[in-house]
């Protein structure tokens, strides 16, 4: 059955979700457009699991009921009927506690986001650059193929058409959840197109996956920004560096810099920008308040040396090996198509394994 730490967080969550219901029906959320947005974005969150946690009690209730009336019951038929309405309501609540426990571990608190994806080259030169276009390539197929919206927010293109950097936007149901593994440092080992020798190089890649800050989570003050508008570079048409569209945001007393110049719309590409930054300031205030989790930028992408790898993508032996797990998968050619799926599933699952036995250790 479920999980006592579980369900004390189910109840939690059922009282949360009342809690909702009686701000939302207050006259106070109706005058705050931005609050009553966060509302009901965290109600419909937690209405999902809460109804199923309902379920589960309802039939537990059921079970209970059922089983005292078998043990009461003096007439063998009456007797055989609660037995088996017993079992049926038991199989239920077995159903939906092993449901409800593998998404209460397997997901995070922030699951239900969508996510600003960022993608460098790491070291490896000119090689480092292909690859961080690979991973890019990888992410915008991966998200097609389950009906996300991938939107490049700005990007930075090598000499010999990689990407020194990508920052891009995902959108769709829980991208965080399915994509948060992706966080660190990747690493290629393969003969690079420029190698005329055939020799094998090795180059790296980092990935930072952040949730999506919503405008109540981030205390953005005007007066702490620095904005910065100039002509965009690059390909773009003839509007290309005839307005100053392009636009750089200082975020002054955190030092964060972010320049978005894809869009021809000045308002568009300040827009994208903003949201990256709140993004980030979201990020860097969730390391700081949650100790227990290093979701730090600088810590999910380290400093993109070799040994602080998360994953391996070797070419010659068609393998790709996640260093965290221990495990390998084959068919590197389709997961570079977007087909990350089994890899997915199998770090989800690893989590979950480990969540729970955090949650089976005796306190000390």
């Amino acid at each position: 059955m479920l999980h006592p730490a579980l369900r004390a967080l189910l109840e939690s969550e059922s009282q949360r979700k009342a809690q909702l219901e009686q701000e939302l029906a207050g006259p106070d959320a109706a005058r705050d457009p931005a609050r009553l947005r966060s509302l009901l974005q965290e109600s419909g969150r937690l209405r999902r699991r809460v109804e199923r946690f309902a379920e589960l009690t309802r039939h537990e209730h059921a079970t209970r009921e059922a089983d005292e009336l078998a043990r009461s019951e003096s007439d063998a038929e009456m007797k055989a009927l609660a037995r088996e309405e017993a079992a049926q309501a038991r199989a239920a609540a077995e159903r939906i506690s092993a449901e409800l426990e593998a998404e209460l571990l397997a997901r995070d608190r922030y699951s239900d986001r969508n996510i600003i994806l960022e993608v460098r080259a790491g070291t490896g030169g000119d090689e480092a650059s292909l690859f961080a276009a690979d991973l890019a390539r990888m992410y915008q197929r991966f998200a097609e193929r389950h009906g996300f919206k991938f939107e490049e927010i700005s990007s930075s293109r090598s000499d010999v058409g990689g990407l020194r950097e990508l920052i891009a936007s995902i959108e769709g149901e829980a991208v965080y959840d399915v994509l948060r593994f992706e966080s660190g440092v990747h690493r290629v080992q393969r003969v690079p197109s420029t190698e005329a020798q055939g020799r094998i190089h090795t180059s790296t890649a980092t990935v930072a996956v952040l949730p999506e800050a919503e405008d109540v989570e981030v205390d953005l003050k005007e007066a702490d920004l620095k904005v910065d508008t100039f002509r965009s570079s690059g390909p773009g048409g003839q509007a290309v560096n005839k307005t100053s569209s392009a636009i750089r945001v200082t975020h002054v007393p955190s030092g964060l810099v972010v320049i978005c110049q894809d869009e021809r719309s000045q308002s568009r590409n300040r827009s994208k920008a903003m949201k990256t930054l709140k993004s980030r300031l979201f990020e860097m205030q969730r390391a700081q308040s949650d100790s227990a989790r290093a979701s730090d930028r600088r810590e999910q992408i380290g400093g993109a040396e070799r040994s602080e790898k998360i994953r391996t993508y070797n070419f010659p032996q068609d393998r790709i090996t996640d260093h965290r797990i221990k495990e390998s998968f084959h068919h590197l050619p389709a997961i570079l198509d977007g087909d990350l799926d089994e890899i997915v599933a199998v770090l989800k699952k690893r989590e979950m394994e480990r969540r729970l036995e955090s949650l089976e250790k005796p306190a000390p």
